[in-house]
């Protein structure tokens, strides 16, 4: 598949599949590229690193998404 097809393809795809391609972009070519319009701030991006550690860190304090997601809908979306 040429360069042109493949950026002829991209409008067509879902949000999620280009998420998928955003993420594997991120992958061949490193996460730099995703910061030039970022627009977290610097104390943003402290705290989410903060959190990243803590996670990393303690692993079993966390809970997957998916729970997160039912706990989330169960108590705010009656």
């Amino acid at each position: 598949m040429s360069k042109a097809e493949i950026l002829a393809e991209i409008p067509r795809l879902t949000r999620e599949e280009r998420e998928d391609v955003a993420r594997k972009l991120a992958e061949c070519n490193g996460d730099a590229w995703l910061d030039s319009d970022d627009p977290l701030t610097v104390e943003e991006k402290a705290l989410l690193e903060a959190r990243l550690a803590d996670m990393e860190a303690n692993p079993t304090a966390s809970i997957p998404l998916e729970e997160a997601k039912k706990r989330i809908e169960a108590r705010f979306c009656r």
